[in-house]
């Protein structure tokens, strides 16, 4: 597949779409159009940079025009997302299995940022992450404001976090009565408390309740790893045993105060998008 990374300095007033066209002959118009539509063009004017999406765009010298194509990346598709909760100056989602948080140099159209953006018509800020391979709920601020208010709760630790969990084999009784796991990661204090749900024999998984505390890169699925219990589906921290069609791992709840009144606010994820049915 096609995968390149190319800009250039603009020297006089161009429209965008023909510069690319004749600095990229091997992709044709439709396919830069569709390019720029999905976020894998770029232009920077001094530390400026955001994405051009405008395929008759006006260039000026001084300007850097950006394309970071990925054709495997632009070819892919997600499943679409819901919005659940719109408070207007915040709202919360649901991000299915496979969707990004945000984009990348090489598109958005893949993250659930973009599908936000694209459905409310307003201004998206994205205040916490859930990994790619992961599903569930997220918010999301529509102004500086709601947007400064929940960062802030989620860096002291006042949002509550709730996650459906399901891991390899049993728990022993010490892990289970320990229901906690706090190995530091990345140099750095971590917190993974957890209760067992349900057990199952075929397959030998456990599906937990877990209450992040901390918000370490991939905490829960290292943590578990490290026990021994690898979270079911995990292609990175997991195994052979472990392989799945989906990482199972989701989250179902998330709790916090509103920006908008101080009341404390809490959002379950529905029964119908649960991987954990009753």
């Amino acid at each position: 597949m096609t995968k390149f990374s190319r800009s250039w300095l603009i020297e006089k007033k161009e429209i965008a779409i023909q510069l690319l066209a004749e600095q990229v002959p091997e992709l044709s118009k439709s396919r830069l159009k569709d390019a720029m539509a999905k976020g894998a063009v770029w232009l920077q004017q001094g530390k400026k940079q955001k994405r051009l999406r405008r395929a008759q765009a006006e260039l000026l010298p001084g300007q850097t025009l950006a394309l970071h194509y990925d054709a495997a990346i632009l070819q892919r598709e997600v499943a679409g997302s819901q919005l659940l909760l719109d408070r207007r100056a915040y709202s919360v989602w649901w991000k299915p299995a496979g969707m990004l948080s945000q984009g990348s140099l090489w598109g958005d159209h893949l993250s659930l940022l973009r599908q936000a953006e694209q459905q409310t018509k307003r201004a998206v800020h994205l205040i916490h992450r859930l990994d790619r391979e992961a599903s569930g709920l997220l918010l999301l601020a529509h102004d500086a404001r709601a947007a400064a208010h929940l960062s802030q709760q989620f860096q002291n630790g006042q949002v509550e976090k709730l996650y459906h969990v399901a891991v390899q084999g049993q728990l022993s009784e010490a892990l289970q009565y320990a229901a906690e796991l706090a190995t530091p990661l990345d140099g750095k204090a971590c917190v993974t408390r957890f209760r067992l749900l349900k057990q199952l024999e075929h397959p030998d998984i456990s599906w937990l309740q877990v209450n992040l505390l901390t918000g370490r890169k991939h905490q829960i699925r290292r943590h578990f790893s490290l026990v021994g219990h690898p979270v079911l589906g995990d292609p990175r921290y997991g195994n052979s045993s472990t392989a799945a069609a989906t990482l199972a791992l989701q989250a179902v709840s998330l709790g916090w105060q509103c920006p908008l009144s101080g009341q404390p606010m809490q959002h379950q994820l529905p029964e119908s998008l649960r991987l954990l049915q009753d």
